[in-house]
């Protein structure tokens, strides 16, 4: 297998500002510079005593579509997207200050994310990077939806992901590819949320998303995305992977191995992470939580 890189962190401050896609009001965040070892940690600094919560799966709790950590009483939501950015850039130790309680909404990507760490620029740090190596192929899920993992020879994270939606618009799509920053910016870092017409009106029924039009994200009806166009003609299966790629993200360090993944979602994505750390090895040194 392949030595183990060191690890980065960024080179200074940088913010983006968006809505949130289930409060409807605007959120800012900030990347800041971290020292080695200190892994992700968001920081939510609009409490009375701000709150650091670990980007980690022992701090995850189950929310419907999307991914939420909460520690000390306090939650961050929908941090999928900001995970994505800073494993897809192979940036591992960094601060995400937020002044809400869920990241921004954005386009529905990880490209404005993306596009303000790449401002910030990458610090390479003296400290070598602690690998998740999966040893044995591991299986969750049942006959409908389902995620794997196996073994890889080299120290990368391979993915390949199947989407069904059957005689939907969306329909079925594959894609295959082996996660590296190139491949994340040019591949999957625009690649947007997407939700069934029928799904985004009974969410807005529940007063969530009602700041949220077709122009923020993806809504499909019966011909294809609403008032919006797509950046690639599989952008929902990229999009998968994208959020696949930052549900890894929290088992703290890089995953190595190749995962399969059929209808997967955040919570099998995440009992995966958990089942990997249990029968995997990590190669490196230990991580700070907070």
């Amino acid at each position: 297998m392949d030595a183990p890189r060191n690890q980065f962190t960024i080179a200074k401050h940088v913010s983006v500002t968006g809505v949130g896609y289930w409060s409807g009001r605007t959120v800012w965040v900030e990347f800041r510079p971290a020292g080695p070892e200190t892994g992700v940690v968001f920081v939510r600094r609009d409490l009375a005593q701000p709150v650091r919560i670990p980007a980690h799966i022992d701090y995850r709790i189950d929310s419907p579509r999307r991914s939420t950590l909460e520690a000390d009483g306090a939650q961050v939501e929908m941090v999928e997207h900001v995970l994505a950015a800073l494993a897809g850039l192979q940036i591992d130790n960094c601060e995400v200050w937020v002044d809400a309680p869920e990241m921004p909404g954005a386009d529905g990507s990880s490209l404005p994310f993306v596009e303000a760490l790449d401002r910030a620029g990458l610090v390479y740090q003296d400290a070598p990077c602690r690998h998740l190596v999966v040893r044995q192929s591991l299986r969750l899920g049942d006959d409908d939806c389902w995620i794997e993992i196996h073994p890889s020879p080299t120290a990368d994270l391979k993915v390949k992901y199947r989407l069904d939606y059957g005689d939907h618009v969306i329909g079925r799509q594959t894609l295959a590819m082996t996660i590296s920053p190139r491949a994340f910016r040019r591949e999957l870092a625009a690649s947007r949320t997407f939700l069934r017409q029928e799904e985004a009106k009974w969410l807005q029924s529940q007063g969530l998303g009602l700041s949220v039009s077709p122009r923020d994200l993806l809504i499909f009806d019966d011909e294809g995305p609403i008032e919006n166009t797509l950046r690639f003609p599989d952008e929902c299966v990229r999009h998968k992977i994208l959020d696949l790629v930052g549900d890894l993200a929290l088992a703290g360090c890089p995953v190595t191995g190749h995962v399969i993944a059929h209808k997967s979602g955040h919570k099998l994505n995440a009992d995966l992470v958990k089942l990997a750390l249990a029968r995997g090895h990590l190669i490196g040194p230990l991580r700070k939580t907070a």
